[in-house]
């Protein structure tokens, strides 16, 4: 039921431990025991920038160790007649600059980035994430490590990073890896998007909510006094509906038989070999992708499966290093397919490898070399 709006408004507090915000892109507020975040860039589908990564990372260091607060909530900022979205990843455009002008904030990004994804997984007080709309990359990030990953009708949940020449960052070779059967492997080479059903069905969220309940659910969990986890947990539970049906489950079979296969060129044989329009459609996929990049998000995923949090980030923050300078930065498959992209927008990557098969496997296991000895490590101090 939606609140009663004859109530008394619930406090809305700033945060008296933050320093002043640079901008607006991230709102902060407490309301009553409920830590808020908002991600306040809708024009840009509130895709994540430095310093919106440095925000939300002070407010959650502040309130974890606050009695007051109970809980914590992360939202985007929607756009008045179009469609939401939660957060559609990192600010690539940015990347892109910073890598071609050697600005070490690209550095600082993926440092920073990372760490707040440990945090957020290793969050001590519930965590929820209103992922309603755009979910990709940096959002999955932040997202992914929550105690309660809401899902809504609008949903489009997507690790696509391997459709710029990059892989599945954010710890999403732990959570991919996760994921049942090759389902990991699918999402992760072809970027595939899914929908509430099958983000829940596959272990990437926990509820559905109708995102026009999303606001009477803020305001429960911010109007009344909240003191502990069930508390948190019967608000969320007394909004939250069956989920649609999956759309891809009808494919499981055919995924873990594709991509179960012992390498991308050999996906690739047993698509072919499959005469169904999915199979067909599903290589099509990977041919416009960076074989190199393919190669690497495999490695990363199966070898993530034996991997805690920590390791696996310190794994990918070895790997986006290479993405970015193994080659050169002006032969990066990485710049190369965010310019395709992004930039000049033509949609026509010209990437290092002519096909799948070409794929130097030496330069695939450099990749997993760290550049840093485990001293010296950017996140050598995660737990």
């Amino acid at each position: 039921m939606p609140a009663d709006p004859s109530a008394p408004a619930a406090p809305v507090e700033p945060i008296a431990a933050l320093p002043p915000p640079l901008d607006d892109s991230v709102l902060v507020e407490v309301r009553r025991n409920l830590g808020l975040i908002t991600l306040n860039r809708a024009g840009a589908l509130n895709a994540l920038s430095l310093g919106m990564v440095r925000r939300i990372t002070q407010a959650l260091l502040a309130w974890r160790g606050d009695a007051a607060i109970a809980a914590v909530l992360i939202r985007g900022a929607g756009r008045p007649g179009k469609a939401p979205a939660f957060c559609a990843g990192g600010d690539i455009r940015f990347f892109h600059q910073a890598a071609l002008a050697g600005d070490p904030r690209l550095e600082d990004f993926f440092t920073e980035e990372y760490q707040l994804n440990h945090l957020v997984h290793n969050y001590p007080k519930p965590y929820l994430a209103l992922m309603d709309g755009v979910v990709m990359g940096g959002g999955m990030g932040i997202s992914q490590g929550g105690r309660h990953r809401v899902v809504t009708e609008h949903t489009r949940m997507a690790m696509p990073e391997t459709h710029i020449g990059l892989f599945p960052d954010v710890g999403g070779g732990y959570f991919l890896s996760r994921c049942p059967g090759a389902v990991g492997e699918y999402l992760a080479l072809t970027g595939q998007v899914i929908g509430a059903g099958d983000a829940i069905g596959w272990g990437l969220a926990d509820c559905f909510v109708p995102s026009a309940e999303l606001g009477a659910l803020v305001e429960a969990l911010g109007d009344q006094p909240m003191s502990n986890a069930a508390q948190v947990a019967a608000t969320l539970a007394a909004r939250s509906q069956p989920a649609p049906p999956p759309r891809l489950s009808i494919h499981r079979a055919d995924i873990d038989r594709h991509f179960f296969q012992p390498d991308v060129p050999g996906i690739a044989r047993s698509l072919a070999a499959d005469k169904g329009d999915w199979a067909a459609a599903t290589l099509a996929t990977l041919r416009q992708r960076s074989p190199l990049m393919l190669a690497v998000t495999l490695e990363q995923v199966r070898r993530a499966r034996s991997l805690g949090l920590a390791d696996d980030l310190r794994m990918e923050r070895d790997l986006v290093r290479h993405a970015f300078h193994l080659r050169g930065v002006t032969a990066s498959d990485t710049v190369e397919g965010i310019r395709a992209l992004a930039v000049d927008k033509d949609h026509q990557p010209r990437w290092g490898d002519a096909s799948l098969e070409a794929v130097d496997p030496a330069e695939v296991a450099a990749f997993f070399e760290s550049p840093w000895p485990a001293t010296a490590h950017p996140l050598r101090h995660l737990a």
